[in-house]
């Protein structure tokens, strides 16, 4: 079983972020914190995501956030990519290496598939210490064992609950599930309820490292001009468009709604073709509703720099990166709820049930004909983000737990004294 690596990870400090609504200040990239070597230089690998440059979900930004910083901090970072996602001739990103290795693109064979390629290489690499992301992976961690590497394996909420997956997706993240307790040296949540589920269901303590958010100002602007939209004149809606993240009901809800506010729906998602189609013709039938798909990199910064509103109607995971960023950039929060979200927004968002449309609708039109109670919660949020929510943090603890884990005793789950 997983031991308690009683990393120093205490309460995010804070960073620069956003001063009020919409209005971010100085990047904390290269903050004076984050320049400081650490005791130890590491060799790190950073598996299970599709790569960087960040363009997909959570666990992308997630790489490519940490790696940039942990190589600012003095180790050598390794992150594996995806050909479908990362160029074969992309081999660096602002001083991580990037390793391309192919993988079969489907639903159920992309991940698995990749990650497995992924361990073998990295087996032979000598690396001091590795970080794979996604429970679905944690079978592929004694490839790492078996070529020296200790790894810690990051679980992002209770995968076998979504919707988008049928039975024999449900069997398999239940089993890995177990597995994420037993094999990896180290077991990493996001969030206080993902612990507390491992802790409760299989007794496995985990070390608990959230997510942050940069707010800093976007280098290019042009995306609102280009969708006819003004800033702080619009809600935003930004996630994956799969079953468990509600878009569908979020359309449902917005086209009972009466306000001016379009509503800009930013995302996509691979093989859910039938479930994007069918809420895209009902939101279809309401023209305030925009659909531009994915949007990444400045365009999206500028996006959630002037939201008024932001929704975030996800019922599956831990802390959401989305979320997190709307509260960076000082976005007034509607939020689902469920009890992950709430753990992140507390008490500067306005919650909602996904499933009752008529009450989201009521609560959303009260929400955004009221520019002040906006600002206000705006305000909020920002703060708690400040508080709660740094990069430069994230990337010292990770840093820790790599230098913990070079240091476990090969023979047990523990530190060495």
């Amino acid at each position: 079983m997983t031991a308690d690596p009683q990393l120093p990870v205490n309460a995010l400090e804070s960073s620069p972020a956003a001063t009020g609504p919409n209005v971010p200040v100085e990047a904390t990239a290269s903050g004076s914190r984050a320049e400081i070597h650490p005791a130890r230089r590491l060799r790190v690998a950073l598996l299970g995501s599709r790569g960087i440059p960040a363009r997909y979900g959570g666990y992308e930004t997630l790489m490519e956030e940490i790696a940039v910083r942990l190589q600012r901090l003095g180790h050598e970072v390794t992150v594996y990519c995806r050909s479908h996602y990362t160029r074969r001739d992309e081999t660096e990103h602002e001083g991580v290496r990037l390793v391309v290795l192919p993988t079969i693109r489907t639903k159920f064979f992309d991940t698995p598939v990749h990650t497995f390629l992924s361990c073998l290489h990295a087996a032979t690499q000598r690396y001091d210490a590795a970080l794979v992301v996604n429970s679905a992976n944690a079978l592929f961690l004694p490839l790492l064992s078996l070529g020296g590497v200790p790894a810690a394996l990051h679980v992002d909420g209770i995968e076998k609950r979504r919707a988008k997956w049928g039975a024999a997706g449900r069997a398999v993240y239940a089993l890995s599930e177990r597995l994420a307790c037993w094999l990896p040296r180290l077991l990493v949540t996001d969030a206080e309820v993902i612990r507390d589920h491992y802790l409760e269901r299989y007794r496995a303590q985990s070390t608990l490292i959230t997510y942050g958010v940069d707010p800093r100002a976007p280098a290019r602007r042009g995306v609102l001009d280009e969708l006819g939209l003004e800033a702080g004149q619009y809600v935003l809606y930004v996630s994956r468009f799969e079953p468990e993240n509600n878009p569908h009901r979020v359309v449902e809800a917005y086209i009972r709604t009466r306000t001016e506010l379009p509503l800009v729906m930013v995302g996509d998602a691979p093989y859910a073709d039938e479930f994007i189609a069918a809420f895209r013709a009902r939101a279809a039938t309401d023209a305030r509703i925009l659909l531009p798909g994915a949007i990444y990199g400045d365009g999206y910064r500028e996006l959630q720099e002037g939201a008024r509103i932001y929704i975030q109607a996800t019922e599956v995971g831990g802390t959401h990166p989305a979320l997190v960023e709307a509260m960076g950039y000082g976005n007034c929060l509607f939020v689902n709820d469920v009890p992950e979200n709430r753990e992140a927004a507390g008490e500067a968002a306005v919650y909602f049930d996904s499933t009752d449309f008529e009450a989201s609708a009521l609560a959303l039109d009260r929400l955004a004909s009221d520019p002040e109670e906006c600002a206000r919660r705006g305000r909020a949020a920002a703060a708690r983000a400040r508080e709660k929510f740094s990069w430069d943090a994230v990337s010292r603890q990770y840093s820790d737990l790599f230098e913990a884990l070079a240091g476990l005793d090969p023979e047990d789950n523990a530190f060495v004294a």
